[in-house]
């Protein structure tokens, strides 16, 4: 009997802000339609946080739903790791705020891969199980986005949403998570950046009022051909390494970017589209909380059964991509499917 260490998912929460913001808010403020966002992304309404609601606040909310699933105490895990690209502040982690609002004592930390966040999380949260550094993880991907928004550029201000996603890792005799593959091309950085705020542009009136502090897309399209193109080879790139094909796919939760880079993504690998997860409609792009909480309405819908080989894939700025091959273990929550 092999003495060999795995991760499965124990469970997963979600959490969205109250306020609901229809497409046809834009409408008074960019050159757009309820029509032409619809058609373009699928997206009809999205999340946007509003007075009290951060990105630790969402994810302490996720976080309580999937330990509340898995029956588990805050103080049973002892690995955090908060996904996201919006923390509350420069300094300290989210992760920080996240772990004393949980009452929890373990090591915490955030990561930063963008779209790719959660993606990312879980690669390195089943690593540190395999390697008996950690026995139960608690992997968050969490945004609030809507507060880094130009809202006068019609090219990004329609696609995102705020949220978070968790999911809970444990150790197993058998793979849950089965493999991972993570990427990144910094050559491409600029494609999809904030690029104020930090060291190199530091925060000044002239950059806030540039819109250097907010989301900026230099070529949609070609973010929009990188991110079909990078998720797919990921996705087969982890299927062939385990010897599996897209035939053995139960399900494809991809990162929620808009739903045409989704369905493009499940043609691109032959699978057929009744198996790929689309929840953009009443969320939009959450960036690294859009896997974890497309997964978590997935699972509540009866959509996720013991034993299901899932593939997930992500893109995101950096430009920085990957995918998790995992076999559903989670039981199914009370009411799924109701």
């Amino acid at each position: 009997m092999s003495n060999e260490r795995f991760a499965r998912i124990a469970s997963v929460g979600s959490a969205l802000p109250y306020r609901v913001v229809p497409n046809e808010f834009f409408e008074s403020l960019v050159e757009t339609s309820d029509e032409w966002i619809i058609e373009r992304t699928g997206i009809h309404t999205r999340r946007f946080a509003g007075p009290g609601e951060t990105t630790s606040t969402l994810s302490v909310d996720a976080a309580t739903r999937a330990l509340g699933s898995a029956d588990w105490d805050p103080s049973a895990v002892d690995l955090l790791i908060v996904a996201t690209c919006t923390p509350d502040r420069p300094l300290p982690s989210t992760a920080a705020f996240v772990q004393a609002k949980l009452g929890m004592s373990c090591a915490a930390f955030d990561l930063n891969a963008a779209c790719a966040g959660f993606v990312y999380g879980l690669s390195v949260g089943s690593a540190q199980i395999r390697a008996g550094a950690a026995d139960r993880v608690l992997v968050i991907g969490a945004e609030v986005l809507s507060r880094a928004l130009n809202l006068s550029d019609r090219t990004t201000c329609v696609l995102f949403g705020d949220g978070a996603g968790a999911a809970l890792l444990e150790p197993a005799q058998e793979p849950g998570v089965i493999d991972s593959l993570l990427a990144m091309d910094g050559t491409q950085a600029e494609l999809l950046t904030i690029p104020a705020g930090g060291s190199e542009q530091p925060a000044t009136a002239e950059t806030a009022a540039t819109h250097g502090h907010q989301i900026h897309m230099q070529n949609g399209q070609t973010v929009f051909h990188q991110a079909v193109v990078g998720m797919a080879a990921a996705c087969a790139s982890v299927l062939e390494k385990a010897g599996l094909s897209g035939n053995d796919v139960t399900i494809v939760i991809a990162h929620q970017a808009n739903a045409r880079i989704i369905a493009a993504v499940g043609k691109r690998l032959g699978i057929d589209p009744a198996r790929v997860v689309i929840d953009v409609a009443e969320v939009g792009n959450t960036s690294a909380a859009s896997i974890p909480i497309a997964m978590d309405r997935a699972w509540k819908a009866g959509r996720l059964h013991p034993g299901d080989l899932v593939l997930t894939a992500a893109f995101g700025a950096g430009l920085a991509w990957g995918a998790n091959l995992i076999r559903w273990t989670a039981p199914a929550p009370s009411g799924a499917g109701a």
